[in-house]
C-alpha cells in the first residue's frame, strides 16, 4: 500500500534538490566578464563605446576604479607637460577609434565621486545605472564637464533616468563596494585600464581592436 504523505514529501524534497541544482547552474551561466574602467581614461571611454556598439556590455560587470586617485576635485586645467600628455592620449585614441566623439578636456578630475554614484545606482536603481555610466563618460570626453562636481553628477543621474532619491545618496556600503572593486583590480596584477577579466581569468587589456574583442568574447 502506497504511503501517499511519505511519497509526497519525497517528491517535494526531490523537486527542491532539482531546483537547487538548477539555481547553481544558472549562477554559473550568469557569471560575467569583469570590466575595470575609469571615467577619466580616454582608452576606457573608447572601449566602453566599442563594447556598447558591439552589444557586449550586457556580458560585462562594470567596475569603476581610480587609476589616478591623486587627481584633484574640482578639476584643474592641465598645462605644460601634463597638457601635452593629455593631447597625446587623445590623439592616440582618435587613431584607435576613428569616428569616436571625442574632445580635448581642459584637465582630468578625481573620479571617486562619480564611481561612488555609479555604485549607488547599481545597488539601488540598477535599471538606470549603466545609462549613467555611459552618460558620465560622454559628459567628460565630449563636453569636458567636471564629473567630480556634485551638481554635474546630479544632472547626469537625471539625464540617465535615475530617480531623484538616487542623487548623491552615497552611504558607507557604497564606499565599501568601491573600495572592494579597487582592491580586486589591484589583485589582478595589472596596473592599467581598461581591463576585462573573463570568468576563466583570461584578460584583455587596453582599447583592444574589434577583432581581438570578438575573439575574447567568442564571437
Amino acid at each position: 500500500m502506497v504511503d501517499f504523505p511519505r511519497a509526497r514529501r519525497y517528491h517535494i524534497g526531490l523537486e527542491a534538490k532539482v531546483a537547487g541544482v538548477q539555481r547553481r547552474i544558472d549562477n554559473v551561466n550568469e557569471k560575467r566578464n569583469i570590466l575595470y574602467s575609469d571615467f577619466n581614461c580616454p582608452f576606457c571611454y573608447a572601449m566602453h563605446e566599442r563594447l556598447y556598439e558591439m552589444s557586449l556590455l550586457a556580458r560585462c560587470e562594470w567596475r569603476g576604479v581610480q587609476h589616478a586617485s591623486h587627481l584633484p576635485s574640482p578639476m584643474k586645467p592641465w598645462q605644460g607637460s601634463l597638457g601635452a600628455e593629455l593631447r597625446h592620449e587623445v590623439s592616440v585614441v582618435q587613431r584607435l577609434a576613428p569616428g569616436l566623439p571625442l574632445a580635448l578636456p581642459s584637465g582630468k578630475p578625481n573620479t571617486k565621486p562619480a564611481i561612488e554614484q555609479a555604485v549607488g545606482l547599481l545597488r539601488r536603481d540598477p535599471s538606470h545605472a549603466m545609462a549613467f555610466v555611459r552618460e558620465t563618460y560622454r559628459a567628460f570626453w565630449c563636453e569636458s564637464k567636471d564629473i567630480s562636481d556634485a551638481e554635474v553628477l546630479r544632472q547626469l543621474v537625471e539625464k540617465a533616468g535615475g530617480s531623484p532619491e538616487s542623487v548623491g545618496t552615497i552611504n558607507g556600503e557604497d564606499r565599501r563596494v568601491a573600495q572592494e572593486w579597487e582592491a580586486a583590480w589591484h589583485l589582478t596584477g595589472q596596473a592599467g585600464v581598461p581591463l576585462i577579466v573573463s570568468p576563466d581569468n583570461n584578460i584583455l587589456v587596453g582599447c583592444a581592436p574589434i577583432a581581438d574583442v570578438q575573439r575574447f568574447f567568442g564571437q
